[in-house]
């Protein structure tokens, strides 16, 4: 049985793919196991001594200046789930909330949370056993953490709500009935331990992350097709070149298109049929590897976050609880709306090369791409269909994080919209995979018009991928159906894993 094992450090990116899509089981080590169980036992103390503690004989926000004693706090626990379960919109996938579910696991691993081991435990029998709890998408300032979406999270731990198990949405009662999950009494700080933290906006970046890093090889790999394909020159990637303006993604990029062009007599030299290509082409190395430098900050900035403790109040080994702003998302939303821009730059560049190759003045193909034009459009919708997800993308990138709104009567005065961040950067990063895609498949009809040529050591991977899925499109057809086995490659990984049997792709 494949597993990852919890300890609150050391969780990476690898980790949370194998759970939120191939279904790792996840368990405490026993270190963490004893961690959490101390730290329940400084709860337990404060509560026993009547002390005055934020969030545990206290209420909430503006309220953390009414005292709870006594039975009260277990009222106030679920008080605080079901109240702050008000989030809206479509729900959010199975795969962001086995993320969600599985980051702040790892953050309570850590024992600073004050939870009981029990409670801690049935999130992760859910998680094991499939129990997904319906999560709706809006609703979070990204500070005091996810509060909204964290919420629904939890509602069916305690019988509310609604969870999906074994494909049916049914009520959180009956999921966990049908899954043999006892349900939980939280007791004090339990509830604003589960709530309070930035995993949902950091479970949404990380799969964005994930998706964006496979994106970026594809982009070079795509890129290097259209260089083919419009005898682009081969010159302007010379490692010479790029040595002396040394970003890492620049140089990494150049490298990653001369290996995939290797041996092609499509590739052309300089002067031999041009002197220049336009920036699109020739600009490949600069344009990408910035993103990819982006990216890499952001894949960083990631790994912090779900290695932390984002609690408040926190609670010391020493008895010491201090409350603070771990909470606060906006190392996340800063990172989340670089992420998005990055991603943005790789559709905005891809479009103007599908541009190159279906318009007939900047090229010496066939108008857009296709025999009998005219009678066949062949091409030409799909650069508008492209035009228009590179346009919403320059929407969607405006950034979150500048923005706030004070809530909870001014006692929480800055927020981060750290979680609409992720929210925009996951959708450019799907939009712009659809753009790539489309220049992809453009890239490989163009190659189809040209005769005697040979295609690179690793184009001529692609285009064979391409091809087995793909036909030329030699008269006018359902074009989303095409686009959409081209893009099937793409997010597959089938199309990477064939070109890299023959050639090492990086960032």
């Amino acid at each position: 049985m494949k597993t990852v094992n919890l300890k609150g450090e050391g969780l990476t990116l690898e980790d949370i793919i194998n759970v939120a899509y191939n279904d790792y089981k996840v368990y405490l080590t026993e270190e963490a196991k004893e961690k959490v169980k101390k730290s329940r036992a400084i709860v337990d103390d404060i509560v026993d001594k009547n002390k005055i503690v934020y969030g545990i004989t206290t209420g909430f926000g503006k309220f953390s200046d009414v005292t709870i004693t006594g039975e009260q706090c277990k009222t106030l626990q679920r008080n605080l789930i079901i109240s702050h379960a008000c989030g809206v919109g479509a729900k959010f996938s199975k795969e962001i909330v086995r993320t969600i579910m599985l980051l702040r696991a790892n953050n309570l691993s850590k024992g600073y949370s004050g939870i009981r081991l029990s409670v801690l435990e049935t999130l992760l029998d859910m998680l094991n056993k499939g129990v997904h709890p319906s999560i709706p998408e809006k609703g979070s300032l990204g500070a005091s953490g996810d509060l909204a979406p964290l919420a629904h999270m939890v509602l069916p731990m305690l019988g509310e709500g609604e969870a999906e198990f074994e494909g049916e949405i049914l009520s959180g009662k009956e999921a966990m009935e049908k899954a043999g999950i006892p349900t939980v009494e939280l007791v004090a700080k339990e509830g604003l331990a589960l709530i309070n933290g930035t995993q949902v906006m950091t479970a949404v970046g990380s799969l964005a992350v994930h998706k964006a890093i496979n994106l970026l090889k594809l982009s070079d790999i795509t890129a290097a097709m259209t260089i083919e394909a419009l005898r682009g020159i081969r010159d302007a990637f010379d490692p010479r070149a790029h040595a002396v303006r040394p970003h890492k993604g620049q140089i990494q990029t150049a490298k990653n298109i001369l290996n995939l062009i290797e041996g092609s007599t499509f590739a052309t030299n300089q002067g031999e049929l041009r002197v220049q290509d336009a920036y699109a082409l020739r600009c490949v190395p600069q344009v990408h590897g910035a993103s990819k430098d982006a990216i890499n900050y952001v894949k960083e900035r990631v790994e912090i976050e779900i290695n932390s403790v984002t609690d408040n109040p926190i609670v010391f080994e020493n008895g010491d609880v201090i409350s603070g702003g771990n909470f606060h998302g906006q190392p996340m939303a800063l990172s989340f709306d670089f992420l998005g821009i990055a991603a943005s730059e790789i559709a905005n560049i891809s479009e103007r090369r599908l541009e190159r190759l279906v318009n007939y003045q900047l090229n010496d193909l066939p108008p857009f791409l296709v025999k009998n034009g005219g009678l066949n459009s062949g091409f030409m919708i799909t650069q508008y269909a492209a035009a228009a997800l590179v346009s919403e993308n320059k929407v969607l990138a405006h950034p979150a994080s500048v923005d706030s709104i004070p809530s909870s009567a001014n006692q929480e005065d800055h927020v981060s919209m750290g979680t609409i961040a992720a929210r925009k950067g996951l959708q450019i990063v799907n939009n712009v995979t659809r753009v790539v895609a489309t220049e992809l498949m453009a890239a490989c009809q163009a190659i189809d018009f040209r005769d005697g040529l040979k295609l690179g050591k690793g184009t001529q991977e692609v285009y064979k991928a391409v091809r087995n899925k793909v036909d030329f499109i030699a008269e006018d057809k359902v074009m989303y159906k095409e686009l959409e086995k081209c893009e099937e490659l793409l997010t597959s990984g089938e199309l990477l894993k064939a070109v890299e049997e023959k050639v090492k792709v990086e960032i």
